[in-house]
């Protein structure tokens, strides 16, 4: 596509996660006639948003002696080329934003020089630090004042970890920016804090809406590197004018969209009412809904459940679940061992294999980052007395079934908390492409499942910017061009018995929990 035949506003997204990246150009073009009820011959339907992918990387860690981290100056690197790609495709992207995952870091000295590689969330240094710090603080005034659910990859823990360990780091360092902060940084040379982001970190005192000083100086984190959070929509800056000079592209806008992928695809859920909950599927799962305010009440505390912060000033009672990393690692280690097997070939293998045979809390902290992550499944059902998966394909449908159990349980803990009745559930996400997973969980819900749209977090990261252009007056027209672009698929509960045994095998899942814990 050539600039001359370009005529609709144009935004660049990039939408990191946990194994990839991903470049998107989204675009708000006329639909046709027939896309408009009651729409003529010679009529505009309604508007739509067209997304491109115009490029793919792997987002691989990389373990350097006993630590894990990420590999942050490829990270940059591949965001550059995305830009070039765009322009060199033909597109003129009016701006561009970055969204990640949540709680991981870089520091700067006061140079503006990067200390060190930025660690990665599954780094064992935070082990055993959730205990320690809830004895410290106390659990009711660590939920209090941060309203996050005990994760020991938050980043408080990870700064903790750092001062035990003597970390120069922290004295040398000036500035923290959380990943997508940082990495615009490199583009623009400007540091922000973009709120959603701050609200992962377990250090942003949702009462207060600042940051928590008192806590930081209880554990001994330097305070000070903290910048004031600005909204989902703030203009950053420009690319700096060596970085165009590097890509030969003009200067164009960086913007902090929801910056925490998580919210940036809970911006585009296209739901009919305000009062809806939904699932984030991906490496990790996460289940939520959206409040105008945080709920810190100790039944929250009790559930483990987070306040993240939304767009708009919203909140998100949501959980994190462990989701298809399992599965991932499953994968990773049959590979390992000479068995390589697609994701579509596991999700085959999985329809053939016995329902309902064996049954795994997802969450259960041995799924976190083991070395043999079948091993470990073995291991769980030895310890609850069940039979143990014995195929790649009893694997398999042992996580997907376990997972839609888990998220039953999540989804009526959510509806304890809030008082709410939810009608159904929005499945939104690169996990949704499985299938099997979007009809298990319809059927261990016992309720729709409305899954769609796949791109999610790119496409609240465009909507965020197409809004801070003034090509949307606000996000629910946003939602309206989501609705119009990305038409969802819906999974229906199973019949009678079906659901009966899905049922007897809930009551199982959560015995299996309770012993667990015993």
């Amino acid at each position: 596509m050539s600039s001359e035949q370009q005529r609709f506003p144009c935004v660049l997204a990039f939408d990191l996660g946990a194994s990839s990246g991903r470049a998107f150009v989204g675009e708000i073009v006329p639909g046709s006639p027939g896309d408009s009820p009651g729409a003529g011959p010679g009529t505009t339907g309604v508007r739509k948003l067209n997304i491109t992918e115009i490029y793919r990387f792997p987002n691989v860690p990389v373990q350097i002696g006993g630590h894990l981290h990420w590999d942050t100056p490829m990270l940059l690197r591949e965001i550059k080329t995305g830009i070039r790609k765009a322009f060199q495709a033909g597109y003129r992207p009016e701006s561009c934003a970055i969204d990640t995952w949540g709680v991981d870091f870089g520091l700067l000295d006061r140079n503006g020089e990067l200390l060190g590689i930025p660690y990665h969330y599954r780094d064992r240094q935070t082990e055993g630090l959730v205990e320690e710090v809830s004895g410290l603080v106390g659990a009711e005034r660590l939920f209090r004042e941060s309203g996050l659910q005990f994760m020991p990859f938050n980043t408080l823990y990870q700064l903790y970890a750092m001062k035990k360990a003597g970390s120069p780091k922290l004295d040398l360092a000036e500035t923290l920016l959380l990943t997508p902060d940082l990495l615009s940084y490199f583009l623009t040379g400007r540091r922000v804090c973009e709120f959603t982001m701050a609200t992962t970190t377990g250090l942003f005192d949702p009462g207060r809406g600042t940051w928590n000083v008192s806590l930081m100086e209880l554990l001994g984190i330097p305070g000070e590197m903290f910048i004031d959070p600005v909204s989902p929509g703030t203009v950053i800056g420009e690319l700096t004018a060596e970085v165009c000079a590097e890509l030969g592209v003009p200067p164009i806008k960086i913007i902090a969209a929801a910056s925490h992928d998580t919210e940036s695809a809970a911006a585009a859920v296209p739901a009919d009412s305000p009062a809806f909950a939904y699932l984030v599927s991906g490496t990790w799962s996460l289940l939520g809904t959206q409040m105008a305010k945080p709920l810190l009440t100790p039944a929250v505390l009790e559930r483990q459940f987070s306040n993240e912060g939304g767009v708009d000033g919203t909140y998100h009672l949501l959980k994190n679940i462990m989701g298809l990393w399992i599965l991932q690692e499953c994968k990773r280690k049959w590979e390992q061992d000479g068995e390589a097997y697609s994701f579509a070939e596991l999700v085959q293998l999985a329809e053939q294999a016995e329902p309902l045979y064996a049954l795994i809390d997802p969450d259960d902290l041995r799924f976190m980052n083991p070395a043999d992550m079948p091993e470990e499944i073995r291991s769980y059902c030895r310890e609850t007395g069940q039979s143990v998966p014995d195929s790649p394909g009893a694997f398999a449908r042992c996580i997907l079934e376990s997972l839609a159990l888990r998220y039953r349980q999540v989804l009526e803990q959510a509806e304890e908390l809030t008082g709410s009745r939810f009608a159904g559930l929005h499945m939104v996400g690169g996990g949704i492409q499985n299938e099997l997973l979007c009809r298990f969980t319809a059927e261990a819900i016992g309720r729709p499942v409305w899954a769609g749209p796949v791109e999610a977090s790119a496409i609240g990261n465009l909507l965020v910017q197409l809004r801070a252009g003034g090509w949307l007056k606000d996000l629910q027209e946003g939602l309206a061009l989501v609705k119009a672009s990305f038409p969802l698929q819906v999974y229906e509960p199973g019949l009678e018995e079906r659901q009966a045994a899905w049922a007897a095998a809930y009551e199982r899942f959560e015995r299996l929990g309770r012993s667990m814990k015993c």
